[in-house]
């Protein structure tokens, strides 16, 4: 291969990528945030909506179906129509969908304007990350750059719990939605000013029709499958119904990959060694998240009685655990040691701070027996996302770069989808199980009880991952070759790294 000399950037053109990066960082939180940001708000919302308990799980799922089924869709619009129109498009979408949803006047409004975030938040999720694919291509950067964006990926649902105990508590359940409409006009600035519009060189393929309505069909049969399995059991003939035709559908979709002229994603792009392996860590690492929150929340608002804003407040220790160990992560461990020793160290943190949760009681206090965990959880995590995410796109062809990242955020979203059931599942079948053999006076231990199952659960999940992903990344991912690639403006094709 003919050596080519590397161009330095100019001062110029490496502040405007990193104002990119302020910008699409933006993007992911706000996509991040409404995740959790809306749960806390539910009960004020419920009260002044009138709405039953039974369809307040609508509000969450809603936006998780749209979200869920339609990433990797929107992942390959931003690669056919361009990325800077694509993330413009869903970030004014989305911020017209908040807002409807901030003025709902119903129970139907609401959950038609969550379903409306979730479908720009597909668009926006994917092509957020891709921005950032090919935007930064010298490794140094780079690494610094999934530093930050990982960091903020693992982090947003706390930072969400906090943010809508605030707003809710201070202004109403409607700025728990309006808020991102502010984010999204402040990065519709920053996209205008420092995003530069990427053109496709060469022929301009189709779109994958047969294999976007299989993908999109078999992640909402997905998707709906575990959040009917959180609401009736897994015992719901409904649940399994929808899970096999997902998976089925899921099936058909990997068959028509092998044939389709124009493929949605391409099989090498997943079937890739160490991206396979980021994929897995992803969810594997979503799944224990998604539950903590979840229960960390109701431990600490239930058991030891903690207002919302104390309670987002209590998870800040693990916010900054997070953001340390991602620059740690990215900036110095990552390119010294790779993925294979990183992603499972950091997995293997995960499970260590689950075990120490199962400790908690009824009578532990913050400071002495949950910060500690908190902590470590955030090292764990703060190790584990940027490093995964980092190499699930790493020597994707940027024509590819939008699918490539969607299939990152369908990960994390599955993965969340599957924690919340699973173990909200478990949790309530321990809590009964423990009532009916102490009695209905000791409900306060019941569901501490409950809380530690779903923890040993969580830290078995995360113990399988620091195993399968120590076993399947390779030994050290080949470096990027930096004498032989050139550094091309960000309108200008980059070319792929060999691996």
């Amino acid at each position: 291969m003919t050596s080519t000399t590397i161009e330095p950037p100019t001062e110029a053109a490496s502040s405007r990528r990193w104002w990119a990066l302020v910008t699409v960082g933006l993007a992911q939180l706000m996509i991040v945030l409404d995740m959790t940001v809306v749960n806390i708000a539910l009960p004020a919302a419920q009260a002044d909506l009138g709405f039953s308990d039974g369809n307040r799980q609508w509000v969450i799922t809603a936006y998780s179906l749209a979200f869920g089924s339609l990433l990797l869709l929107g992942g390959r619009l931003s690669d056919l129509i361009g990325r800077k129109r694509t993330f413009l498009v869903a970030l004014v979408g989305f911020a017209a969908a908040s807002a409807i949803g901030g003025a709902a006047q119903s129970f139907e409004m609401l959950v038609g304007a969550r379903a409306l975030q979730g479908v720009f938040g597909a668009l926006l999720a994917p092509t957020a990350l891709a921005v950032l694919t090919t935007t930064f291509t010298i490794p140094r950067e780079r690494a610094r750059a999934f530093g930050v964006f990982g960091a903020v990926a693992a982090a947003g649902g706390a930072i969400g719990l906090l943010l809508g105990g605030v707003l809710t508590e201070t202004l109403s359940w409607r700025w728990t939605l309006y808020i991102n409409a502010f984010i999204a006009a402040v990065a519709l600035i920053g996209t205008y000013v420092f995003i530069d519009h990427q053109e496709r060189v060469g022929p301009q393929p189709r779109l994958d029709v047969p294999g976007t309505v299989l993908v999109s069909g078999a992640l909402l049969a997905i998707v709906y499958g575990f959040s009917n399995a959180e609401t009736d059991g897994w015992g719901s003939a409904w649940t399994w119904g929808m899970l096999a035709v997902g998976v089925a559908l899921l099936v058909g979709f990997l068959a028509w990959q092998r044939r389709a002229a124009h493929p949605l994603l391409p099989l090498g792009i997943l079937l890739h060694r160490n991206r396979g392996a980021a994929y897995l860590a992803v969810l594997i690492a979503a799944t224990g998240m998604f539950g903590v929150f979840l229960f960390v929340t109701y431990y600490l608002q239930g058991t030891l009685g903690y207002s919302p804003i104390k309670t987002g407040l209590a998870f800040l220790p693990m916010v900054f655990g997070m953001a340390t160990a991602a620059q740690l992560s990215t900036n110095i461990l990552l390119p010294r040691f790779g993925p294979k020793i990183m992603v499972p160290l950091g997995l293997g943190m995960g499970a260590v701070a689950m075990v120490s949760l199962t400790r908690l009681g009824v009578d532990s206090t913050y400071a002495t027996h949950l910060l500690g965990p908190l902590v470590l959880l955030g090292f764990g995590m703060g190790t584990t996302m940027p490093a995964a995410m980092q190499t699930a796109t790493l020597g994707v062809d940027r024509h590819f770069a939008g699918v490539a990242s969607a299939l990152v955020n369908t990960s994390q979203q599955v993965g969340g989808s599957i924690g919340t059931a699973l173990l909200n599942t478990l949790a309530a079948t321990t809590a009964a199980h423990y009532l009916a053999s102490h009695g209905p006076a000791s409900a306060a231990e019941a569901a501490v009880h409950s809380y530690a199952t779903a923890y040993w659960w969580g830290a078995g999940f995360f113990t399988v991952g620091a195993v399968l992903t120590a076993l399947l990344f390779r030994r050290r991912v080949a470096p990027e070759p930096l004498a032989d690639v050139t550094v091309v403006p960000a309108d200008e094709p980059v070319p792929a790294i060999a691996h």
